[in-house]
Protein backbone atom coordinates (compact mmCIF):
# COMPACT_ATOMS: atom_id res chain seq x y z
CA UNK A 1 0.00 0.00 0.00
CA UNK A 2 1.17 3.51 -1.21
CA UNK A 3 2.39 6.45 0.92
CA UNK A 4 -0.71 9.06 0.03
CA UNK A 5 1.50 12.86 0.10
CA UNK A 6 0.06 16.46 0.19
CA UNK A 7 2.95 19.17 -1.13
CA UNK A 8 2.12 22.72 0.10
CA UNK A 9 3.90 25.83 -1.21
CA UNK A 10 2.97 28.49 -2.69
CA UNK A 11 6.00 28.31 -5.68
CA UNK A 12 4.33 25.98 -8.34
CA UNK A 13 8.30 25.34 -9.45
CA UNK A 14 8.57 23.76 -5.47
CA UNK A 15 5.80 22.11 -5.94
CA UNK A 16 6.56 20.57 -9.18
CA UNK A 17 10.10 19.73 -8.24
CA UNK A 18 9.16 17.42 -4.57
CA UNK A 19 6.29 15.60 -7.33
CA UNK A 20 8.80 14.97 -9.25
CA UNK A 21 11.38 13.35 -6.05
CA UNK A 22 8.45 11.63 -4.74
CA UNK A 23 7.36 10.53 -8.07
CA UNK A 24 10.46 8.17 -8.63
CA UNK A 25 9.05 5.98 -5.58
CA UNK A 26 7.25 3.23 -6.25
CA UNK A 27 5.52 3.12 -2.29
CA UNK A 28 4.51 6.98 -2.44
CA UNK A 29 2.10 8.52 -4.29
CA UNK A 30 1.39 12.56 -4.69
CA UNK A 31 -2.36 12.65 -4.34
CA UNK A 32 -3.09 17.04 -3.90
CA UNK A 33 -1.55 20.04 -3.96
CA UNK A 34 -1.67 23.34 -2.09
CA UNK A 35 -0.05 26.76 -3.42
CA UNK A 36 -1.93 28.13 0.28
CA UNK A 37 -2.56 27.20 4.20
CA UNK A 38 -6.04 27.61 3.44
CA UNK A 39 -5.89 24.93 0.11
CA UNK A 40 -3.65 22.71 2.12
CA UNK A 41 -6.57 22.59 4.67
CA UNK A 42 -9.46 21.78 2.55
CA UNK A 43 -7.48 19.16 0.62
CA UNK A 44 -5.98 17.97 3.55
CA UNK A 45 -9.51 17.64 4.46
CA UNK A 46 -10.35 15.95 1.31
CA UNK A 47 -8.19 13.61 0.69
CA UNK A 48 -6.73 12.15 4.02
CA UNK A 49 -3.30 12.04 3.38
CA UNK A 50 -0.77 9.79 5.62
CA UNK A 51 1.59 12.31 5.05
CA UNK A 52 1.94 16.60 4.06
CA UNK A 53 5.00 18.28 3.07
CA UNK A 54 4.24 21.94 4.47
CA UNK A 55 6.53 25.21 3.55
CA UNK A 56 5.66 27.71 6.43
CA UNK A 57 5.42 31.15 4.54
CA UNK A 58 2.28 31.35 2.48
CA UNK A 59 -0.61 33.47 1.65
CA UNK A 60 -3.36 33.73 3.78
CA UNK A 61 -2.86 30.96 6.32
CA UNK A 62 0.29 30.08 6.76
CA UNK A 63 1.83 26.86 7.04
CA UNK A 64 2.52 26.69 10.70
CA UNK A 65 -1.60 27.65 11.21
CA UNK A 66 -2.60 25.18 8.67
CA UNK A 67 -0.42 22.16 10.34
CA UNK A 68 -2.35 23.12 13.27
CA UNK A 69 -5.97 22.46 11.21
CA UNK A 70 -4.89 19.59 9.65
CA UNK A 71 -3.33 18.01 13.07
CA UNK A 72 -6.77 18.75 14.66
CA UNK A 73 -8.86 17.56 11.56
CA UNK A 74 -7.09 14.64 10.17
CA UNK A 75 -6.30 11.81 12.38
CA UNK A 76 -3.39 9.72 12.18
CA UNK A 77 -2.04 12.31 9.04
CA UNK A 78 1.44 13.14 10.03
CA UNK A 79 3.45 16.84 8.95
CA UNK A 80 6.83 17.32 8.15
CA UNK A 81 7.84 21.45 8.01
CA UNK A 82 9.82 21.90 5.00
CA UNK A 83 11.31 25.34 4.11
CA UNK A 84 13.92 27.64 4.04
CA UNK A 85 13.18 28.98 7.35
CA UNK A 86 14.62 27.14 10.15
CA UNK A 87 14.65 29.69 12.91
CA UNK A 88 14.27 28.63 16.55
CA UNK A 89 11.01 30.48 17.06
CA UNK A 90 9.75 27.91 13.95
CA UNK A 91 11.55 25.07 14.99
CA UNK A 92 9.85 25.51 18.19
CA UNK A 93 6.47 26.21 17.09
CA UNK A 94 6.53 23.59 14.71
CA UNK A 95 7.22 20.81 17.12
CA UNK A 96 5.15 22.21 19.55
CA UNK A 97 1.56 22.09 17.57
CA UNK A 98 2.27 18.24 16.81
CA UNK A 99 4.90 18.70 13.28
CA UNK A 100 6.50 14.70 12.82
CA UNK A 101 9.87 16.58 11.22
CA UNK A 102 11.69 19.90 10.04
CA UNK A 103 13.60 19.50 7.16
CA UNK A 104 15.19 22.35 5.28
CA UNK A 105 15.34 22.82 1.54
CA UNK A 106 18.77 21.24 1.42
CA UNK A 107 18.35 17.94 1.01
CA UNK A 108 18.73 15.24 -1.64
CA UNK A 109 16.28 13.21 -3.13
CA UNK A 110 16.56 10.14 -1.23
CA UNK A 111 16.75 11.98 2.08
CA UNK A 112 13.14 13.30 1.18
CA UNK A 113 11.69 9.95 0.32
CA UNK A 114 13.47 8.17 3.72
CA UNK A 115 11.60 11.41 5.37
CA UNK A 116 8.16 10.54 3.96
CA UNK A 117 8.81 6.67 4.68
CA UNK A 118 9.96 7.47 8.32
CA UNK A 119 7.33 10.12 9.20
CA UNK A 120 4.21 7.77 7.77
CA UNK A 121 5.78 4.86 9.99
CA UNK A 122 5.20 7.32 12.93
CA UNK A 123 9.27 7.48 13.77
CA UNK A 124 10.68 11.17 14.15
CA UNK A 125 12.84 13.26 11.69
CA UNK A 126 14.89 16.25 11.86
CA UNK A 127 17.26 17.84 9.92
CA UNK A 128 20.85 16.98 11.96
CA UNK A 129 21.46 20.80 11.64
CA UNK A 130 18.53 21.55 13.47
CA UNK A 131 18.32 18.62 15.86
CA UNK A 132 20.43 20.04 18.69
CA UNK A 133 19.31 23.77 18.50
CA UNK A 134 15.45 22.20 19.55
CA UNK A 135 17.48 19.82 21.98
CA UNK A 136 18.64 23.08 23.82
CA UNK A 137 15.34 25.05 23.12
CA UNK A 138 13.50 22.47 25.20
CA UNK A 139 15.72 21.60 27.77
CA UNK A 140 16.72 24.63 28.44
CA UNK A 141 13.16 25.49 30.40
CA UNK A 142 12.63 24.27 33.34
CA UNK A 143 10.46 21.10 34.36
CA UNK A 144 7.07 22.45 35.53
CA UNK A 145 4.70 20.54 38.10
CA UNK A 146 1.84 19.10 35.15
CA UNK A 147 5.00 18.28 33.02
CA UNK A 148 6.67 16.08 35.91
CA UNK A 149 3.29 14.61 36.98
CA UNK A 150 2.33 13.70 33.33
CA UNK A 151 6.02 11.11 33.41
CA UNK A 152 5.28 9.64 37.32
CA UNK A 153 3.39 6.61 35.97
CA UNK A 154 5.82 5.52 33.91
CA UNK A 155 7.56 2.08 34.31
CA UNK A 156 11.52 1.74 35.04
CA UNK A 157 11.35 0.02 31.42
CA UNK A 158 9.35 3.14 29.92
CA UNK A 159 12.10 5.64 31.43
CA UNK A 160 14.72 3.62 29.42
CA UNK A 161 12.80 3.83 26.30
CA UNK A 162 11.77 7.47 26.50
CA UNK A 163 14.90 8.30 27.06
CA UNK A 164 16.72 6.90 24.02
CA UNK A 165 13.95 7.57 21.97
CA UNK A 166 14.96 11.29 22.77
CA UNK A 167 18.40 10.52 22.04
CA UNK A 168 17.69 9.96 18.63
CA UNK A 169 18.16 6.03 18.92
CA UNK A 170 15.60 4.05 16.47
CA UNK A 171 13.60 0.93 17.53
CA UNK A 172 16.15 -1.57 16.08
CA UNK A 173 18.87 0.35 18.73
CA UNK A 174 16.65 0.23 21.53
CA UNK A 175 15.82 -2.93 21.18
CA UNK A 176 20.06 -4.10 21.38
CA UNK A 177 20.38 -1.70 23.83
CA UNK A 178 18.28 -2.97 25.79
CA UNK A 179 17.77 -6.47 24.80
CA UNK A 180 14.54 -6.77 23.91
CA UNK A 181 12.85 -7.13 20.73
CA UNK A 182 12.03 -4.14 18.34
CA UNK A 183 8.34 -5.27 18.52
CA UNK A 184 8.29 -4.96 22.48
CA UNK A 185 9.96 -1.58 21.67
CA UNK A 186 7.60 -0.43 19.57
CA UNK A 187 4.66 -1.40 21.72
CA UNK A 188 5.85 0.47 24.96
CA UNK A 189 6.62 3.50 22.77
CA UNK A 190 2.97 3.30 21.41
CA UNK A 191 1.71 2.81 25.18
CA UNK A 192 3.13 5.95 26.26
CA UNK A 193 1.87 7.96 23.49
CA UNK A 194 -1.66 6.27 24.71
CA UNK A 195 -0.65 7.44 28.27
CA UNK A 196 0.53 10.53 28.01
CA UNK A 197 -2.13 11.62 25.17
CA UNK A 198 0.86 12.49 22.53
CA UNK A 199 0.68 12.25 18.81
CA UNK A 200 4.22 10.36 18.07
CA UNK A 201 7.64 10.16 19.05
CA UNK A 202 8.88 13.20 18.58
CA UNK A 203 6.12 14.46 21.20
CA UNK A 204 7.77 11.88 23.29
CA UNK A 205 11.12 13.42 22.73
CA UNK A 206 10.04 17.01 23.83
CA UNK A 207 8.71 15.52 26.77
CA UNK A 208 11.90 14.13 27.87
CA UNK A 209 13.15 16.88 27.35
CA UNK A 210 11.08 19.06 29.46
CA UNK A 211 11.12 16.84 32.15
CA UNK A 212 14.58 16.44 32.43
CA UNK A 213 14.60 12.89 31.68
CA UNK A 214 17.32 13.69 28.90
CA UNK A 215 20.09 16.60 29.06
CA UNK A 216 21.34 18.55 26.14
CA UNK A 217 24.77 16.15 26.67
CA UNK A 218 22.94 12.96 25.71
CA UNK A 219 23.17 11.82 29.44
CA UNK A 220 21.41 11.17 32.27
Amino acid sequence: MSISVLIADDQALVRAGLRSLLGRARDIDVTAEAATGDEAVRAARATRPDVVLMDIHMPGLDGLDATECILADVPGCRVIIVTTFDTDEHLFRALRIGASGFLTKEFQADELRKAVRTVAAGEALLSPGVTRRVIEQFARRPPGPEARSRIEGLTAREHEVIRLVATGHANAEIARLLFISPHTVKTHITNMINKLGLRDRTQLAILAYETNLVRPSGYW
